[in-house]
């Protein structure tokens, strides 16, 4: 390339520009290189590519990449360090706020997962899912009355934002009403009728509410949606036992321990 260059310009390449060439080409063949990986799902190789490419150029899309494969391995703290350096460098980027609070959510960071949310409320007051997150924070804090203010802010914003209905609920129940839980649910259930989270959180409601029958008629459906859930053969193996129904509570109490073993090393309430 250096001597086409010198034919065509009269201009020979100092060793330096060569150098800085190659340099240039072995971070184009790193980046795209590890972008290949990460989509193949070869994560190792792809953390490798980019913390050498990095060597070369500092570039963001390649720490956002490597913050991506970081996450996904399950290094939280290192992947939370690349977001920092890139929430510095583009400090009016939602999304990776957003990203940010999802990782420190992970860790139950909630102070700082917090600050971020805050800071994307800032540069956009309408953002559901700072507001989903925020609730979250609040959660996690222990301050489940404003948590819910921030779901209700959340559905006047957009009511069709199923994810913090189904929070609210749970959050509602948590703080023993019910009631107002249930009609949370029941508008999702006219939405979603058969999603298992929302069928779970049904299923718990109604028995908070002394409806047996329904609530085991809901964890019936949980089961049938997704028959290895469970934490709803767990809770409903509860209910069979309050009920008088041992021979049902035993067979839930079966499939615990053979979907979830560890479980036999925590006293049970099935013995």
């Amino acid at each position: 390339m250096g001597f086409l260059k010198a034919l065509f310009s009269g201009k020979i390449e100092t060793a330096e520009e060569q150098a800085k060439e190659k340099e240039a080409r072995n971070f184009d063949v790193l980046k795209y290189d590890g972008v290949r990986a990460m989509r193949a799902g070869q994560l190792d190789y792809a953390k490798e590519c980019f913390l050498h490419a990095l060597e070369y150029q500092d570039d963001l899309e390649v720490r956002e990449s490597l913050a991506d494969v970081l996450i996904h391995q399950g290094d939280l703290e290192n992947g939370m360090e690349q977001l920092r350096v890139l929430i510095a460098a583009e400090a009016d980027n939602v999304e990776l706020l957003l990203k940010a609070a999802h990782v420190e959510y992970m860790q139950d960071h909630y102070d700082e997962m917090m600050e971020l949310c805050q800071k994307a409320l800032v540069l956009n007051p309408e953002q559901v899912e700072a507001l989903y997150l925020q609730a979250r924070a609040y959660e996690g804090l222990g301050n489940l009355v404003t948590a819910v203010a921030v779901l209700t802010q959340a559905i006047a914003l957009n009511e069709n934002y199923g994810n913090a209905y189904l929070l609210r609920a749970m959050l509602l129940l948590k703080m023993g009403d019910a009631a107002a839980a249930a009609q949370d649910l029941d508008y999702l259930l006219e939405q979603v009728p058969e999603n298992e989270d929302v069928l779970l959180e049904k299923a718990r409601v109604e028995k908070a509410l002394g409806h047996t029958d329904d609530s085991l008629s809901y964890y019936n459906k949980v089961v049938e949606a997704n028959p290895f859930r469970v934490e709803a053969f767990r809770e409903r193996g509860a209910l069979r036992l309050e009920l008088g129904d041992k021979s049902g509570a035993t067979e839930d109490m079966r499939t615990v321990l053979e979907l979830d073993p560890e479980a036999a090393q925590v006293s049970g309430e099935f013995h």
